[in-house]
This record gives structure tokens, sequence and C-alpha cells, in this order.
């Protein structure tokens, strides 16, 4: 039987055995198979010691096991054996639970399309804007703390904290060490109330920085961006152009930088849903510590939710962006040519047939189905051998079937205290190597109908393999998930070179709920910034047009808050300003705004700014 305060996903993991969580893509996020433990997020009640008080006498024979992040807006971050994580849910104090997911990631030219650069240089009437006294907080994959750009002038580092996730907590080996380094600059630990990772403030990277070599420096601050993608986004947001001479500085240029490098979790790579969002609460708590507005950039994100912005993810950041003077921008992902959406309105009486293709050496694939629950229908799902399984019981929890060489598990979910909307979701996983390649076919024959409307998504971030995808496919709606939450600033992506909309850039509106996203679009193609190793390099992706957003909600705060302009000036009234000033793009194809590509419109802060 499942358990209605979980949600579907977890229910299904809980259920599948580890032979098919390790074959998935999604069921063994999360999933710790060494210690057969959960993580999980949770929405509850009360407060933190009341919550760690009440694990501990349920279930005392585990408090050794059952570890507690407590983020704000009672929210937390749970460890669980996994013989009690159902129990754990039906307490009381539990609200609802979640497990984790898979993220992914989704200068000069841009910040001219995005009328930055007269703000810069102090042409317009509001004076010089560079970001002083606004704190930019970049949440990725880390940042090359030595590039130059992210250097002050004499040489000190303009990051005020650095969190680096995947380095164990106490485990910074002092081999290398320069001499004079005292034991708690060689063994520093996770930030304060978090069990994650390793923190080094300011003065640990500054001395660093004074080190003569390169394994020295590693020796002290060994954190490192081996992706480069987040450093490249850092730049956009705040590099200060040193190594270029200023012609590739950033937005924000003299602002100061917190900086998280998200954990990966072992061989799969990928960073989780639960690192972000204690990544999110310890931006905030410093911005407070530091006494400064803070502007958050989250470049990344996944597909899986209703897009509706109900998962506790989203909620979260809705309550985050009311707490401090803090605004959160995040980028619509890359999804919007990908083939991983589809949509129509099933007719009663008329079967709906709705085809995707699987390419060969498939591994594992998923499919969601997003329906009001007031609709009604019967599911059948077909494999490319014309193999049908269905109609299929509704009935709430899992079912297993196979076709062919593939297993098929199935579950059929209800709406929950944080979503109105029902949920079948399909795993694919293989019998022995990989799924049966070629058309699958999901039917839907609909027995009650009252909106007729539904929505289905495959995987986001790229892991599937050329050639997989729905056979027709729908642009709209392809936001990847946390854009879709409320309260956020999402932005999309074009081309500034052109003048035209970027076809990556995921798409809006917000599934049922339709509200405006994108917020607005930002220069997102062949854009150059930061690489590791003191140079430069082009990248493309909503990952880069975020941060002209996020650089751009610096500027705002310093003429708002720090100059004294408008106090008030953070959250909701950040995305009321940027809208105010979006334009038209250029192409002259005289299209209406608001709009699912472009929101309200491109990024141009000049005219952001009241007159």
């Amino acid at each position: 039987m499942s358990n209605e305060k979980m949600e579907n996903l977890l229910n299904l993991a809980l259920d599948a055995t580890q032979a098919e969580r390790e074959k998935s893509m999604q069921l063994e996020v999360g999933y710790d198979a060494a210690e057969r433990a959960w993580e999980v997020i949770v929405k509850f009640s009360g407060t933190q010691e009341a919550l760690a008080a009440r694990l501990a006498e349920r279930f005392p024979q585990f408090s050794d096991r059952i570890r507690l992040t407590n983020l704000q807006n009672e929210y937390a971050v749970l460890i669980l054996p996994e013989q009690i994580v159902e129990s754990v849910a039906s307490l009381n104090e539990i609200e609802y639970m979640e497990k984790p997911k898979r993220l992914f990631f989704a200068v000069d030219n841009g910040k001219r399309a995005s009328c930055i650069s007269a703000l810069q240089t102090g042409e317009t009437p509001e004076g010089q804007l560079t970001g002083q006294g606004v704190l930019v907080a970049v949440i990725d994959s880390g940042i090359d703390y030595a590039h130059p750009d992210f250097c002050n002038a004499d040489g000190t580092t303009r990051i005020l904290s650095l969190w680096d996730q995947t380095i164990p907590s106490g485990s910074v080996a002092d081999a290398g060490a320069p001499e004079g380094t005292s034991e708690e600059q060689k063994f520093l630990q996770a930030p304060e109330g978090y069990v994650l990772g390793t923190e080094f403030p300011q003065e640990i990277i500054n001395l660093a920085l004074k080190q003569p070599t390169e394994q020295q420096r590693n020796a002290v601050c060994p954190s490192r961006d081996l992706s480069g993608h987040g450093t490249h986004v850092s730049g956009i947001a705040a590099g200060n152009g040193r190594a270029s001479r200023g012609r590739y500085r950033g937005v924000a240029y003299e602002s100061e930088l917190i900086a998280v490098k998200l954990g990966t979790m072992r061989e799969e790579g990928f960073p989780r849903t639960t690192e972000l969002m204690q990544a999110v609460d310890y931006c905030v708590r410093k911005a407070e510590q530091f006494n400064r507005p803070v502007a958050i950039n989250l470049s990344f994100g996944n597909n899986y939710g209703s897009h509706s912005g109900t998962s506790l993810i989203e909620t979260y950041l809705n309550d985050m962006s009311n707490l401090w003077r803090s605004s959160i921008v995040v980028g619509s992902g890359n999804e919007g040519s990908s083939a991983v959406h589809t949509a129509g309105r099933m007719v009663y009486g008329q079967e709906t047939r709705v085809q995707f293709a699987v390419s060969g050496y498939e591994s594992t694939l998923n499919v969601q189905i997003w329906k009001s629950y007031a609709d009604e229908a019967m599911v059948s799902i077909a494999s490319p051998r014309g193999t049908v399984v269905g109609p299929i019981q509704r009935i709430q929890g899992p079912q297993r079937f196979t076709l062919g060489g593939t297993e098929v598990l199935l579950y059929y979910g209800e709406p929950s205290p944080y979503s109105p909307y029902q949920e079948i979701y399909f795993e694919l996983l293989p019998v022995r190597d990989y799924i049966d390649s070629g058309i699958w076919e999901i039917r839907l024959l609909p027995q009650r109908i009252v909106l007729g409307d539904y929505d289905m998504w495959l995987p986001s971030g790229g892991v599937l393999n050329a050639g997989t995808g729905f056979l027709y496919p729908v642009e709209e709606t392809t936001l990847t998930i946390p854009s879709t939450a409320a309260k956020v600033i999402t932005v999309g992506a074009y081309d500034a070179r052109f003048g035209q909309p970027a076809a990556f850039s995921g798409r809006g509106y917000t599934r049922e709920t339709n509200q405006v996203k994108p917020d607005i679009a930002a220069p997102g193609v062949e854009i150059t910034s930061c690489a590791p190793g003191g140079g430069y390099a082009a990248r493309t992706g909503t990952s880069m047009a975020t941060p002209f957003v996020t650089g751009s909600a610096a500027l705002l705060m310093q003429w708002g808050i720090v100059q004294g302009n408008d106090p008030y000036l953070y959250g909701e009234k950040i995305r009321a300003y940027l809208i105010r000033g979006a334009q038209p793009l250029g192409d002259g194809t005289g299209r209406s705004y608001p709009n699912p590509q472009l929101g309200w419109g491109t990024l141009c802060v000049a005219s952001s700014l009241p007159t």
C-alpha cells in the first residue's frame, strides 16, 4: 500500500528491487546501497528540535543513522535507514516527503544588448552601477578562485565564502601545505548547521592565493571547478575582467561573491535537488550574516514533476524568495527543441495514441503523464513488437509488466497535499542490457472527461541517445524544474548576434497554472566568459543567459538598497522592475508579449530603473 504523504516516485522507488533501481536513471537517486539508506526532502510542522526529538523517541535503535539538516521555513533534508522511511513519512510532524532528483546544467556583446554597458560606465542619469555592496551567489559546479577576474587588484579574493559540497568535512590533507599553516586551516569543516562538504572562508582562499605554486595553493584550498561551468557563469554575473583588461568584464563586476560547488553523487556525476536546497539556504544565511542583499544564480534543472510549481523544491524556493533581501534567478533549461515533451487534449469516446521513438542502446527511460484528476481514462502501452499491455487497472501504487526485452514499472498516482494533479509514471528498464528500440505507443481511452488536457515528459538534460523522443513533440511547456517556481525570476535565452530566439531555450507557460514563464530573456548563445586556468571560453545555453539577469538584479539592488533609492528593491519587486524595462526582440516578426519563448521581452536594465 502506498503512503499518500510521499510523492509517487518515492513510493515506486521503495517498492522497486535494488536491481531495478540500479538500472533506472531516476529511481536510484537518493539511495545509498552501501548504507541501505535514503536521502529525502520533507516539509514538516514545528521546530527542528521537536522533529529531532520525535525521531529519536520513535526510532531509538536508528538514532546513530538518522541525519537531519534543517533548512529554513520548516523544510529539512533527512537521511533515513530504508526500513523506516515510510514510518517517518507517517509521523504527524511530517507534512510531505519527496526523494531527490538529478539536476542538469543547462560577454561584451551580451552586455550591450542588455543595456548594461551604459550603467557600468555611468552614462545614465542613475550614475555608475557596478554591484558594489551586493552579494552575487553562484550555485554551480564550483569556481576557479585563482582566476584574475575573481581577485582584487592587490591579488586578494572577491569571494567571501566557498562551500565545496564534494570535499568531505575534515578531509583536507596537509600534504604540501605551506609552512605556518595552522591545524585549523588544514582541516576545515562543513558550514555550521550542515553535514555536507567543506567550507573555505575568505581568509583561507587568500592564504591559498599567496602560495608560490599551484600544488601549494591546492593544498590550502583544494576546491576545483572541473567542468568550468560555474566559473563561466560566475564570470558573466560578476567577473571584473582583469585577465582581459576589461574586455570580458561581467555585469556586477564589483560585487563580492559566494560560491557553492554542488555535490556529485559518486559515479553518476549529477548533483541532487537536496544539495541545491541546502545551497540556497546557505547563501541566504550568509547574506544575513554579512548584512548584504544577495542575488542567487541557479543555472540548471530537471524534467520530473507537473511543471506547475507544486513540488517541494519549487515551494521551498518560493519561501526563500520571501526571506531576507534576496532575489533568486533560474534558467528555463535547454529542452525547447529536444523532443522530450508532448501534449494534447483527450476527447470522450476517441482513443488518443502518443508515440515515442527509442533509439538503439538506450539503457533506461521514463515517461510521465500528467492530467487533471477529474479526467478518467484507461491507459495501455504498446511495445515496438506490437505487444500491448492494458487497459491498465486504475489502482494506486506500483504495477509491473514485461514486454519483450523490457520491464515496465507503472505507478498510478493520486493528488497530494501539494498538488491537485494526477501522474501516471512509466519506468522502462532492460531485462538484460538495453530496452527494446523502435516506436513505443501510449494509448489513452477516455472514460470521463472534464478538461481533457494532458502533458507527457521524457527525461531532460541530454541523457537520452540521439533519436529518442516523441514523434510529435510540443515545444511549449518545456521549462525545466525549478524554473517553474512562481516567485523566482525565470530566464530564457536568445541569440543577441542575430536578434533571434534560441531554439533550445525552455519555453512556457507553466502547466495548468499558466503563469508567464520565462519572465524575461537574455543573451545565451556563444557567450565569452571566464574559464578555469585564467583564460576565457565561449559557451551557449540558458545557463549563460541566467547570470546576465542575476548580475542585473545585483545592479538594481545596489541602486535601490545600497544607495537608498528603494530599500525594498528585492524579491518580486526586482522581477517587476526587470519586466518594466523588457524590450521586444527586434527581429521584425511583430510577435506579441508576453509569449512562451521570451516572456515579457529581452533584458534591458537601463530601462528597468525608474526615470
